[in-house]
């Protein structure tokens, strides 16, 4: 799906018209990992978020029971993403395209920011980034570092990971140091065997990549590190978007750049 409007990009895939990963779509706007939790873990997930910032950067919280997310446009969390993940008691039970049968009036929903902010001054940089030419979902590989616990909260870090040229590579530092609010600069380049990362060609989430002669990996923290969180803390429920299908709010890429 090639849109550029989120307005005209949320309106499709409220009505099922699109299933699929969000990289591309309305790129000058904001992409936001998803966390919906019961009120009585709340607090607990966000001071996970507050002790781990690379992997779990908030830009929007709800109030319980709110499907709408008004500062980050007109939002029903319940239908707006293609894909979510349905977990209960730690464990996946679901992957569905509209959570409306999941919802309660309990429930707090948690916006992170996403790497997919960079990656359109990464392309205007002239990088080419693999995951977008080919139509595929970033490769994500759970690691050995460990996030800081809060409450029943903790596990190791998620990471993505983009196949860049060594000259790329350093632009691709220097652009994504001005994104903190979204993962902000890599957390590891090369050696993927120093993050416990064993076999590039398969990854825990997304797709393959291709590692070509004279290609990099380099990686970057990841907003699907509360899934993993999700399943040492179980709560009764947890609803998050599926890897790579994103939430596409309003805001503006731009508005988030620290200069």
């Amino acid at each position: 799906m090639r849109r550029y409007d989120p307005r005209e990009a949320r309106a499709i895939i409220r009505t099922g018209g699109y299933t699929r990963q969000t990289a591309g779509i309305a790129p000058e706007h904001v992409q936001g990992n998803l966390c919906i939790v019961p009120k009585e873990v709340a607090l607990d997930f966000a001071a996970f978020c507050q002790r781990n910032p690379k992997p779990c950067p908030l830009i929007g919280v709800s109030s319980p029971g709110t499907p709408a997310l008004p500062d980050l446009g007109d939002i029903d969390i319940r239908t707006d993403l293609p894909r979510y993940c349905v977990f209960k008691n730690g464990k996946l039970v679901d992957e569905s395209t509209d959570i409306r049968n999941y919802w309660s009036d309990d429930l707090v929903t948690f916006v992170l920011g996403c790497s997919m902010s960079f990656e359109l001054p990464m392309r205007q940089a002239g990088i080419r980034l693999q995951h977008i030419e080919r139509d595929t979902v970033v490769p994500m590989y759970r690691t050995n570092l460990d996030c800081v616990p809060a409450g029943g909260f903790k596990g190791k870090m998620v990471v993505s990971m983009r196949p860049l040229s060594p000259a790329d590579a350093i632009r691709a530092v220097q652009i994504t140091s001005r994104f903190p609010a979204v993962h902000g600069a890599p957390v590891h380049l090369g050696l993927p065997e120093m993050l416990g990362v064993r076999d590039l060609n398969n990854p825990d989430f997304g797709d393959s990549p291709e590692m070509e002669e004279g290609l990099l990996p380099v990686f970057w923290a990841c907003g699907v590190t509360p899934q993993v969180a999700v399943e040492s803390a179980k709560p009764t429920i947890c609803i998050t978007h599926y890897p790579g299908s994103l939430l596409i709010t309003d805001k503006l890429n731009i508005s988030l750049a620290a200069f």
